[in-house]
């Protein structure tokens, strides 16, 4: 068996039988990557039906070695466990090597959240002098708004605008698709930008039905959003870490503080298990900080 046959039969499973999204799939690959470099330093070459269990824990004390940190190990691991399940699947192999293989414990970490106040600041941040200006803060409500990921949001359609309903219709992981209600200030922005920037582009013929675009007339990239919004971040001195992902993050957490039904937050963000969800039923700090305050007899 050879890692190549292997690797591109998994990448053909991941893609058709389990709908993943490009990203995850390259995700995905890159995990085996890394234990397939393992093996060619360590070992020379194992195939994969000739691995075993004591390769994968030789392969966990080396990623521990390089530094890597038990998060990224665990996400790691948990790729791999896949694949075999997969080999498994297809009767390539008869036992999985992965099945007694422990993942590295890791505490469960809240995600950075910003407030309405900091929002507000990034928004009002944005240089609208600039062409591209309303463009931008189209995205930042859209994406608090909506608590998009960063890839819905580029790939967002102008037939999936439902304004006159209220909602957005979202082409999330997997091809699933979902109903978001959008907020009346984020249309707002959004027609803004639509009538004004957008208009004057020189729009190239595969992205015609895309809302947002770079000058070019193109889908905007992941990492460009990431830029903009690390560049608002250091103008305004935010001292949190940042990326789109948390207006995702706020949006859930926000929604979930102010009484929303877990159920209805995990039908808006996409997630298949309410267990994801969950993360963001965390008590705000200064609600708890309060609470302490106000009872504790020490305090």
């Amino acid at each position: 068996m050879k890692w190549e046959e292997s690797k591109k039969g998994y990448e053909n499973f991941l893609r058709l039988e389990k709908s993943l999204s490009q990203n995850s799939i390259a995700a995905y690959i890159n995990d085996i990557n890394k234990l397939l470099d393992f093996l060619v330093k360590s070992y020379k070459r194992v195939s994969p039906d000739k691995v075993k269990l004591q390769h994968l824990k030789k392969f966990l004390e080396w990623l521990n070695e390089k530094g890597v940190s038990p998060r990224t190990q665990a996400r790691t691991i948990s790729g791999i466990k896949s694949f075999y399940k997969y080999l498994l699947i297809e009767g390539a192999i008869l036992s999985d090597p992965t099945a007694l293989l422990e993942s590295p414990r890791i505490g469960r970490k809240l995600p950075e959240i910003l407030t309405m106040e900091e929002i507000d600041m990034l928004i009002d941040a944005v240089n609208l002098e600039k062409a591209e200006g309303q463009r931008n803060k189209a995205m930042l409500e859209t994406l608090y708004s909506c608590g998009l990921r960063v890839s819905e949001l580029v790939n967002l359609k102008i037939s999936n605008l439902y304004f006159d309903q209220g909602f957005l219709k979202i082409e999330g992981k997997g091809d699933k698709e979902r109903l978001v209600p959008v907020s009346s200030r984020a249309v707002q922005e959004i027609e803004k930008y639509m009538e004004g920037y957008r208009k004057d582009l020189k729009i190239q013929k595969e992205s015609e039905n895309i809302v947002f675009l770079n000058r070019r007339g193109k889908k905007l990239s992941r990492v460009m959003v990431f830029t903009i919004i690390k560049n608002l971040s250091e103008k305004i001195n935010l001292k949190k870490k940042i990326s789109p992902h948390t207006f995702r993050h706020s949006f859930a957490t926000h929604l979930i503080n102010g009484g929303a039904d877990l159920r209805a937050v995990q039908e808006m963000l996409g997630h298949e298990s309410i267990l994801t969800t969950e993360i963001y039923t965390h008590l705000d700090r200064d609600y708890l900080k309060n609470t302490i305050h106000q009872f504790h007899p020490r305090s």
